[in-house]
Protein backbone atom coordinates (compact mmCIF):
# COMPACT_ATOMS: atom_id res chain seq x y z
CA UNK A 1 0.00 0.00 0.00
CA UNK A 2 0.81 3.58 -0.25
CA UNK A 3 2.53 5.24 2.79
CA UNK A 4 1.26 8.07 4.64
CA UNK A 5 2.56 10.91 1.77
CA UNK A 6 0.86 8.67 -1.07
CA UNK A 7 3.96 7.48 -2.44
CA UNK A 8 3.89 3.66 -3.71
CA UNK A 9 6.06 1.18 -1.28
CA UNK A 10 6.66 -1.23 -3.62
CA UNK A 11 7.69 -1.38 -7.13
CA UNK A 12 7.43 -4.53 -9.83
CA UNK A 13 9.68 -3.67 -13.28
CA UNK A 14 9.04 -5.85 -16.43
CA UNK A 15 11.98 -5.22 -17.70
CA UNK A 16 14.68 -5.18 -14.97
CA UNK A 17 17.67 -3.57 -17.10
CA UNK A 18 15.38 -0.79 -18.93
CA UNK A 19 17.00 2.66 -18.95
CA UNK A 20 14.02 4.53 -18.51
CA UNK A 21 12.66 2.00 -16.01
CA UNK A 22 15.64 2.06 -13.99
CA UNK A 23 16.01 5.87 -13.57
CA UNK A 24 11.95 5.78 -12.72
CA UNK A 25 12.72 2.99 -9.85
CA UNK A 26 15.83 5.80 -8.34
CA UNK A 27 12.99 8.35 -8.32
CA UNK A 28 10.66 6.23 -6.62
CA UNK A 29 13.13 5.06 -3.98
CA UNK A 30 13.74 8.36 -3.21
CA UNK A 31 10.19 8.95 -2.89
CA UNK A 32 9.97 6.40 -0.21
CA UNK A 33 9.49 3.34 -2.33
CA UNK A 34 11.03 0.30 -0.28
CA UNK A 35 10.93 -2.69 -2.20
CA UNK A 36 11.73 -3.41 -5.27
CA UNK A 37 11.11 -6.33 -7.60
CA UNK A 38 13.51 -6.19 -11.19
CA UNK A 39 11.96 -8.89 -13.16
CA UNK A 40 14.47 -9.87 -16.56
CA UNK A 41 16.64 -12.13 -18.33
CA UNK A 42 19.93 -13.35 -15.86
CA UNK A 43 22.42 -11.50 -16.85
CA UNK A 44 25.04 -8.87 -15.34
CA UNK A 45 23.29 -5.94 -15.67
CA UNK A 46 20.09 -7.34 -14.23
CA UNK A 47 22.65 -7.91 -11.11
CA UNK A 48 23.94 -4.83 -11.91
CA UNK A 49 21.32 -2.61 -11.40
CA UNK A 50 19.79 -4.45 -8.65
CA UNK A 51 23.36 -4.00 -6.94
CA UNK A 52 22.97 0.33 -8.02
CA UNK A 53 19.56 0.33 -6.39
CA UNK A 54 20.29 -1.62 -3.20
CA UNK A 55 22.56 1.25 -2.51
CA UNK A 56 20.32 3.54 -2.53
CA UNK A 57 18.49 2.05 0.84
CA UNK A 58 15.54 -0.68 -1.04
CA UNK A 59 15.31 -3.93 -0.81
CA UNK A 60 15.93 -5.51 -4.46
CA UNK A 61 14.84 -8.64 -5.40
CA UNK A 62 15.85 -9.98 -9.66
CA UNK A 63 12.92 -12.22 -11.52
CA UNK A 64 13.95 -14.77 -14.10
CA UNK A 65 11.27 -13.34 -16.68
CA UNK A 66 10.90 -13.93 -20.80
CA UNK A 67 8.69 -11.77 -22.68
CA UNK A 68 8.95 -14.13 -25.06
CA UNK A 69 7.83 -17.10 -22.97
CA UNK A 70 4.22 -16.23 -22.24
CA UNK A 71 3.35 -19.94 -20.80
CA UNK A 72 5.70 -19.34 -18.04
CA UNK A 73 4.03 -15.85 -16.74
CA UNK A 74 1.47 -16.43 -14.88
CA UNK A 75 3.63 -18.92 -12.28
CA UNK A 76 6.57 -16.27 -12.38
CA UNK A 77 4.65 -13.09 -11.72
CA UNK A 78 1.80 -15.16 -9.15
CA UNK A 79 5.35 -15.90 -7.05
CA UNK A 80 6.08 -12.44 -6.36
CA UNK A 81 2.66 -11.21 -5.82
CA UNK A 82 2.51 -14.11 -3.36
CA UNK A 83 5.15 -12.25 -1.54
CA UNK A 84 2.99 -9.32 -0.80
CA UNK A 85 1.23 -6.49 -2.55
CA UNK A 86 2.66 -4.69 -5.43
CA UNK A 87 1.86 -0.85 -5.38
CA UNK A 88 2.96 -0.16 -8.72
CA UNK A 89 3.74 -2.24 -11.96
CA UNK A 90 6.18 -0.75 -14.66
CA UNK A 91 5.76 -2.59 -18.37
CA UNK A 92 9.32 -1.68 -19.43
CA UNK A 93 10.41 -4.77 -21.81
CA UNK A 94 10.62 -4.65 -25.74
CA UNK A 95 12.56 -4.24 -28.63
CA UNK A 96 13.15 -1.71 -31.24
CA UNK A 97 14.27 -4.36 -33.92
CA UNK A 98 15.81 -3.17 -37.11
CA UNK A 99 13.48 -2.32 -39.82
CA UNK A 100 15.58 -2.90 -43.03
CA UNK A 101 16.73 -6.48 -41.64
CA UNK A 102 13.64 -7.56 -40.24
CA UNK A 103 11.60 -6.57 -43.69
CA UNK A 104 14.44 -9.38 -45.19
CA UNK A 105 13.80 -11.99 -42.38
CA UNK A 106 10.11 -12.32 -41.60
CA UNK A 107 10.60 -14.66 -38.34
CA UNK A 108 12.79 -11.42 -36.70
CA UNK A 109 9.74 -9.30 -37.72
CA UNK A 110 7.52 -11.63 -35.94
CA UNK A 111 10.20 -11.78 -32.77
CA UNK A 112 9.50 -7.90 -32.61
CA UNK A 113 6.12 -8.38 -32.60
CA UNK A 114 6.00 -11.13 -30.20
CA UNK A 115 7.90 -9.26 -27.42
CA UNK A 116 6.37 -5.67 -27.65
CA UNK A 117 2.79 -7.24 -28.29
CA UNK A 118 2.21 -10.61 -27.46
CA UNK A 119 4.24 -10.81 -24.67
CA UNK A 120 3.08 -7.76 -22.89
CA UNK A 121 -0.59 -9.20 -23.46
CA UNK A 122 0.33 -11.88 -21.53
CA UNK A 123 1.91 -9.74 -18.56
CA UNK A 124 -0.58 -7.23 -18.65
CA UNK A 125 -3.02 -9.31 -18.14
CA UNK A 126 -1.24 -11.56 -15.60
CA UNK A 127 -0.06 -8.47 -13.20
CA UNK A 128 -3.87 -6.52 -13.80
CA UNK A 129 -5.60 -9.74 -12.38
CA UNK A 130 -3.48 -10.02 -9.58
CA UNK A 131 -3.78 -6.10 -8.94
CA UNK A 132 -7.10 -6.58 -8.80
CA UNK A 133 -7.13 -9.35 -6.30
CA UNK A 134 -5.66 -6.95 -4.10
CA UNK A 135 -7.77 -4.33 -4.55
CA UNK A 136 -5.49 -1.24 -5.57
CA UNK A 137 -1.94 -0.46 -7.82
CA UNK A 138 -0.85 1.06 -10.68
CA UNK A 139 -0.42 -0.97 -14.30
CA UNK A 140 2.01 1.52 -16.09
CA UNK A 141 2.77 0.29 -19.55
CA UNK A 142 5.83 2.04 -22.02
CA UNK A 143 4.51 2.12 -25.30
CA UNK A 144 5.78 5.33 -27.90
CA UNK A 145 4.39 7.84 -30.20
CA UNK A 146 5.68 5.32 -33.23
CA UNK A 147 2.43 3.47 -32.13
CA UNK A 148 0.24 6.73 -33.43
CA UNK A 149 0.81 6.50 -37.13
CA UNK A 150 3.02 4.18 -39.26
CA UNK A 151 5.98 5.26 -40.53
CA UNK A 152 7.95 3.85 -43.52
CA UNK A 153 11.17 3.92 -41.30
CA UNK A 154 9.99 1.60 -38.26
CA UNK A 155 6.44 0.43 -39.23
CA UNK A 156 7.13 -2.52 -37.97
CA UNK A 157 7.93 -1.55 -34.29
CA UNK A 158 5.42 0.98 -34.70
CA UNK A 159 2.78 -1.42 -34.99
CA UNK A 160 3.73 -3.70 -32.26
CA UNK A 161 3.50 -0.71 -29.98
CA UNK A 162 0.11 0.22 -31.85
CA UNK A 163 -1.14 -2.78 -30.94
CA UNK A 164 0.02 -2.74 -27.29
CA UNK A 165 -1.14 0.96 -26.81
CA UNK A 166 -4.80 0.20 -27.89
CA UNK A 167 -4.73 -3.32 -25.22
CA UNK A 168 -3.64 -0.98 -22.59
CA UNK A 169 -6.33 1.24 -23.31
CA UNK A 170 -9.07 -1.25 -23.38
CA UNK A 171 -7.55 -2.59 -20.13
CA UNK A 172 -7.31 0.84 -18.15
CA UNK A 173 -11.28 0.50 -19.23
CA UNK A 174 -12.22 -3.06 -17.81
CA UNK A 175 -10.74 -2.36 -14.78
CA UNK A 176 -12.54 0.83 -14.14
CA UNK A 177 -14.22 0.91 -10.77
CA UNK A 178 -11.59 -1.84 -9.73
CA UNK A 179 -9.11 0.59 -7.70
CA UNK A 180 -6.44 -0.24 -10.43
CA UNK A 181 -5.17 2.26 -12.68
CA UNK A 182 -3.50 1.69 -16.21
CA UNK A 183 -1.22 4.49 -17.41
CA UNK A 184 0.13 4.62 -20.92
CA UNK A 185 3.16 6.54 -21.68
CA UNK A 186 3.85 7.37 -24.56
CA UNK A 187 7.05 8.72 -25.25
CA UNK A 188 8.86 9.98 -28.65
CA UNK A 189 12.63 9.51 -29.24
CA UNK A 190 14.21 8.74 -26.07
CA UNK A 191 18.19 8.94 -25.51
CA UNK A 192 19.03 5.34 -24.68
CA UNK A 193 21.46 2.27 -25.74
CA UNK A 194 19.08 1.00 -27.48
CA UNK A 195 18.93 3.81 -30.03
CA UNK A 196 22.73 4.46 -29.81
CA UNK A 197 23.46 5.33 -33.51
CA UNK A 198 20.37 6.34 -34.69
CA UNK A 199 19.59 9.72 -35.88
CA UNK A 200 18.08 11.88 -33.83
CA UNK A 201 14.75 13.12 -33.96
CA UNK A 202 12.82 16.21 -32.61
CA UNK A 203 11.44 16.35 -29.19
CA UNK A 204 14.05 13.81 -28.30
CA UNK A 205 14.36 13.49 -24.35
CA UNK A 206 16.36 11.19 -22.24
CA UNK A 207 15.31 8.49 -19.56
CA UNK A 208 15.53 10.89 -16.79
CA UNK A 209 12.89 13.09 -18.47
CA UNK A 210 10.11 10.04 -19.16
CA UNK A 211 10.60 8.95 -15.41
CA UNK A 212 9.46 12.47 -14.34
CA UNK A 213 6.75 12.33 -16.45
CA UNK A 214 5.75 8.76 -15.29
CA UNK A 215 6.46 9.57 -11.35
CA UNK A 216 4.13 12.91 -12.16
CA UNK A 217 1.33 10.61 -13.84
CA UNK A 218 0.89 8.27 -10.90
CA UNK A 219 1.05 11.39 -8.43
CA UNK A 220 -2.34 12.58 -10.80
CA UNK A 221 -3.61 8.81 -11.43
CA UNK A 222 -3.40 9.95 -15.38
CA UNK A 223 -4.71 7.59 -17.94
CA UNK A 224 -2.20 9.20 -20.51
CA UNK A 225 1.12 10.87 -20.18
CA UNK A 226 3.34 12.07 -23.85
CA UNK A 227 6.73 12.78 -23.37
CA UNK A 228 7.47 15.34 -24.36
CA UNK A 229 3.84 17.12 -23.42
CA UNK A 230 4.01 19.06 -26.70
CA UNK A 231 3.82 15.32 -28.53
CA UNK A 232 0.66 15.29 -27.93
CA UNK A 233 -0.38 18.43 -30.11
CA UNK A 234 2.05 17.55 -32.29
CA UNK A 235 0.62 14.03 -33.15
CA UNK A 236 -2.71 14.97 -33.34
CA UNK A 237 -1.91 17.30 -36.09
CA UNK A 238 0.18 14.44 -37.99
CA UNK A 239 -2.53 11.70 -37.35
CA UNK A 240 -4.69 14.03 -40.13
CA UNK A 241 -2.19 14.55 -42.48
CA UNK A 242 -3.02 12.45 -46.18
CA UNK A 243 -1.06 10.08 -46.57
CA UNK A 244 0.67 10.85 -49.71
CA UNK A 245 2.16 13.67 -48.05
CA UNK A 246 2.90 12.07 -45.02
CA UNK A 247 5.27 9.93 -46.52
CA UNK A 248 6.99 12.76 -47.95
CA UNK A 249 7.36 14.54 -44.50
CA UNK A 250 10.88 13.89 -42.69
CA UNK A 251 9.16 12.21 -39.61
Amino acid sequence: MKDAFGAPQSLLVLGGTSEIALATARRLIALRTRRVWLAGRPSPALDAAAAELRGRGAEVHTVDFDALDSASHEVTLGKVFAEGDIDVVLMAFGVLGDQARDEEEPMAAVRVAQTNYTGAVSAGLVCAGALQAQGHGSLVVLSSVAGERARRADFIYGSSKAGLDAFAQGLGDALQGTGVQVMVVRPGFVRTRATAGLPEQPLATGPEEVAEAIVTGLRRRSETVWVPGSLRVVMAALRHVPRPLFRRLPV
